[in-house]
């Protein structure tokens, strides 16, 4: 059973060759954090046996509700209207043209119509089905319906044709499933009002000369990702920026800051209104040690720089700490992640610190999505979290923020 904290997913498989790969979204999902159940059409049973599912979630699942094995005899109304998404995948065009013209002929397809959460469908299907006038036609009317769709691969298909159809990864799947709960989560709880959030983002230029500098690839997305999470949860939010290319989100206030020692500057005259200090921002560790007051010439002759060392403002800011002030840092990391992240957790006296290897697909500088490790002073494990948008990254780092909280309380 789902716990009052855990999102809520119903995963609906149809009958199609992609149906292995259900196990890999519900695999997905779980790591999350998310309780999935699972119904199935009588077609993809074909395919991959029910059995797979129940052993992976320990709960029924369900092809034909009039079974008499099924514990619900009203299951499309409990299983649709209890959760938090219903997700189809693979949709097969069948089960998408069945959805568009309003049929209910099985438990999946009565689901739908049943259902009163936010809908993400996957297709799959040859790729001369996907482009046929009737199948688009029906993803048009879905999608006017408020549907929303992970749009599908091009590639090679299992009948050996190439072109669009593929089901999409399951890491985008997943994804795309965080976000759309994300979006449609109520936030009545307001779990950080009065809540003031201190966040730095993006990058510093530490100059060379009037018209260079040493800095970094970081776009300030996660950065705001963390300030939109925290305002749309009731928190004051103060922004100290940097050098970005994202956009900075609406109703929070935003201090800009070019170097390291203007970002510790104005991090010092915002923090005495802080309760929660997240530093973000990709600080350059190192600046140099004299500014040429001129542009440098360019030579045939090598080029050498002393550099030195920035001021540290997450240490700093943890070490001057009062009145319950909790800070949280971040680990941008391209080796012995987890071990890296905890020493740096350790060593600057954090409540909490956020790993991620910038090398793997998806994570890291200027994406819109990110693969991160939560590493807290009062766990012993740390917690994987998938693929998934920066925003919904945010609000599993704020989950983690108001527990500490909690904790303190």
């Amino acid at each position: 059973m789902a716990n009052e904290q855990q999102k809520r997913v119903a995963l609906g498989v149809s009958g199609g060759i992609a149906a292995y790969k259900a196990v890999e979204i519900l695999r997905g999902l779980q790591k999350a954090g998310c309780f999935v159940r699972v119904a199935m059409t009588l077609r993809a049973c074909e395919f991959i046996q029910p059995l797979t599912f129940r052993a992976l979630t320990g709960e029924h699942v369900i092809v034909d509700d009039y079974a008499p094995d099924n514990p619900d005899p009203i299951a499309h109304i409990t299983f649709s209207q209890t959760v938090d998404l219903l997700l189809i995948a693979p949709a097969t065009a069948n089960i998408i043209a069945k959805f568009a013209n309003g049929i209910a002929d099985d438990f999946l397809t009565s689901t739908y119509l049943a259902s009163n959460a936010p809908v993400l469908v996957a297709p799959a299907m040859n790729t001369t089905m996907w482009n046929h006038p009737a199948t688009q036609r029906n993803l048009e009317r879905l999608r006017a319906d408020g549907v929303h769709f992970v749009e599908p691969d091009a590639g090679e298909m299992a009948c050996g044709t190439f072109g669009p159809g593929r089901l999409s990864e399951p890491e985008r799947v997943v994804a795309a499933a965080l976000a759309l709960m994300t979006e449609h989560a109520p936030r009545a709880a307001q779990d950080l009002a009065g809540e003031h959030v201190l966040i730095t983002a993006g990058a510093t230029r530490e100059e060379i000369d009037p018209v260079r500098f040493l800095s970094n690839r970081s776009s300030g997305r996660m950065g705001f990702a963390l300030a939109e999470a925290a305002r749309a949860r009731g928190a004051t939010v103060t922004v100290v920026a940097g050098a970005t290319s994202a956009q900075a989100p609406a109703n929070v206030r935003l201090v800009l800051a070019t170097s390291a020692e203007e970002m510790r500057a104005a991090v010092f005259q915002e923090l005495g209104a802080a309760t929660v200090f997240i530093a973000a921002a990709a600080v350059a560790d190192y600046r140099p040690a004299k500014r040429a007051e001129s542009k440098i010439k360019k030579s045939d002759a090598p080029l050498t720089l002393t550099l030195e060392p920035t001021p540290d403002i997450l240490a700093e800011v943890s070490g001057v700490r009062q009145n319950g002030l909790l800070v949280i840092g971040f680990a941008a990391e391209t080796t012995n992640v987890v071990e890296h992240a905890r020493q740096k957790l350790l060593r600057k006296g954090l409540d909490a610190i956020v790993a991620n290897d910038i090398t793997r697909a998806g994570a890291g500088f200027d994406v819109e999505t990110n693969l991160i490790t939560l590493i807290t002073r009062d766990t012993e494990a740390p917690v994987e979290v998938p693929l998934m948008s920066k925003l919904e990254a945010a609000h599993r780092i704020l989950d983690e923020v108001a527990r500490l909280r909690r904790t303190r309380r």
